[in-house]
């Protein structure tokens, strides 16, 4: 078995815990950690057993978790996990929700795992090895026209400078509403990015790029043989701003309608 294997059957195993988790406390505690910004104890308690478990298995890789930050001297890897992305779905019940857990290695995921635990759907990749949902390979999109698209746009920008932020985010709202078959704001970046690595969404909009949200969906929409890029269009790494996943076909078209929204000129 090959490092990249083992380490899939490590991530595969921890979203399995953090699934049994969530569904599991049919009742919690909900509380605010920021503007409009919410973390419930079931997030606190996935991110615990999750760093407890990868810890015991893969003690020489660091860990960073969006609820308790970095851990660990990893040398250059470290696992990105969000306990519960979607949050604010998930308090509110709403089972668009997933938790998300990638193996971080310079600059680029080389391990991937997506678990939609009211979905009943884990998506797994590792680089060079294909993307899957259930263990069944999965393809992005071949659209080539906009009017044939569905695309996610993330949530809109909150705390500061959050209004100058959303201003370029609803400019890109009004093009792309204008011209694509619809626009879908799902409330979470892990299933906006595994749908496009399924092909169940031509584009992903995410106009930030924390690593816990996206890198495990970055894995996914690459092994599926979709294009992710930052803001500007160049290729998408741990560092970049923003993270944009789509079907190859309407790479351009996506990256036009982003410096229209944000002023670009080339």
């Amino acid at each position: 078995m090959t490092e990249h294997a083992a380490l899939l059957d490590v991530a595969r195993e921890a979203v399995a815990k953090a699934t049994e988790i969530v569904r599991s406390r049919p009742t919690f505690s909900v509380s605010a950690k920021g503007d409009r910004d919410l973390v419930t104890d079931v997030d606190t308690a996935v991110e615990d057993a999750l760093r407890e478990f990868l810890a015991a298995e893969t003690p020489e890789i660091g860990i960073l978790g969006e609820e308790r930050g970095r851990s660990g001297d990893g040398g250059g890897r470290w696992w990105a996990l969000d306990p519960i992305d979607g949050t604010a779905n998930f308090a509110r019940g709403i089972p668009l929700c997933g938790i998300s857990l990638a193996l971080v290695d310079g600059e680029h995921s080389t391990v991937a795992a997506i678990a939609l635990p009211y979905l009943g759907v884990t998506y797994t990749a590792a680089r060079g090895e294909g993307a899957f949902a259930n263990g069944k390979r999965v393809g992005a999109s071949t659209a080539t026209e906009l009017s044939d698209a569905m695309i996610a746009v993330g949530d809109f920008a909150i705390g500061q400078l959050a209004e100058e932020k959303n201003r370029a985010r609803l400019t890109l709202l009004s093009d792309l509403g204008a011209r694509a078959q619809k626009i879908r704001m799902l409330g979470t970046a892990a299933i906006d990015l595994a749908w496009v690595a399924d092909g169940k969404l031509d584009a992903a909009l995410i106009l930030s790029n924390n690593p816990w949200d996206t890198m495990a969906g970055v894995l996914l929409v690459r092994e599926a043989g979709g294009a992710v890029v930052d803001r500007d269009g160049s290729e998408h790494t741990v560092g970049s701003a923003a993270t944009i996943a789509v079907g190859a076909g309407l790479r351009k078209e996506i990256v036009d309608a982003l410096d229209r929204a944000y002023g670009v000129v080339r």
